[in-house]
């Protein structure tokens, strides 16, 4: 059913009517905004697992220690 779904000239007519909907002095500005949306979303992401890193390294620490209650 959607074999062909999107072949090269489905992709030109989308591409006509965004600019043709948003205006091409827009468009640039949208990119930008889109990029940096991105790459706080990168670096909030990575942030997040270096913190869960850090969180899971005193326990497991603290379970290899001899004496630790398991």
């Amino acid at each position: 059913m959607f074999r062909n779904a999107l072949e090269p000239w489905h992709l030109l007519i989308l591409a006509l009517v965004v600019i043709l909907l948003f205006g091409s002095k827009k468009l640039p500005d949208t990119a930008r905004s889109l990029g940096k949306s991105l790459r706080i979303l990168k670096s909030e992401t990575k942030a997040m697992k270096e913190e869960g890193v850090r969180t899971a390294e005193p326990a497991k620490a603290a379970a290899d220690e001899p004496g630790a209650v398991r």
